[in-house]
């Protein structure tokens, strides 16, 4: 699915209405990571799916750090411009665990290709989101067990993937892929 740019004040649920559309077939298996893992839930929730993956993400609010909620309460995170959080620096290379120059360069450009709006918008749905569940029965949840941007302590059930920080799909993708196939060959 190709992420769309939010309406001024949309919600999540009416966010995920929205890009249900781009889903066409009957039934099917909806892989996520890290935001879009949040997403492919709220997606989930309004659409029967074979089965439902999750990679360095959260299934639930409970997942999401405290200190994130609270930010997300106090609304801390609307006085932050978005051309700081669109930089790469010390921090964001730290918060993600990219180490490489190869990483950190392509952290960079994702940050710099993100849209300000949809950034802006998609961290206001995470630090305010409101899942406990139910969750799809047939989900499974890959996670690095050196997150820190969701640590691997609040996460219910993973499969862990040693070593894995929230970019674990650059350098864990041998390890993912190989998990990847065997989720995908269990009916």
């Amino acid at each position: 699915m190709k992420w769309i740019l939010p309406l001024q004040n949309e919600s999540i649920d009416s966010y995920a209405n929205r890009i249900l559309t781009q889903i066409a077939s009957p039934n099917p298996i909806l892989i996520g990571l890290s935001f879009g893992g949040i997403m492919v839930i709220e997606v989930a929730k309004l659409i029967w799916t074979e089965k439902v993956i999750l990679i360095s993400s959260a299934k639930t609010r409970d997942e999401i750090p405290f200190y994130f909620r609270l930010a997300g309460s106090i609304r801390l995170h609307r006085l932050i411009p978005a051309e700081f959080l669109k930089s790469s620096n010390f921090l964001s290379n730290w918060f993600f665990g990219a180490e490489t120059p190869e990483e950190k360069a392509l952290l960079k450009n994702i940050l710099e290709d993100t849209d300000p709006v949809f950034l802006k918008w998609a961290i206001d749905k995470i630090l305010t989101w409101k899942h406990f569940g139910p969750n799809p029965v047939q989900l499974n949840h890959l996670h690095g067990d050196r997150d820190r941007i969701l640590p691997i302590r609040l996460v219910q059930s993973p499969i862990v993937i040693k070593g894995g920080g929230h970019l674990m799909t650059l350098d864990k993708h041998e390890v993912i892929n190989r998990w990847l196939a065997e989720i995908l060959k269990e009916n």
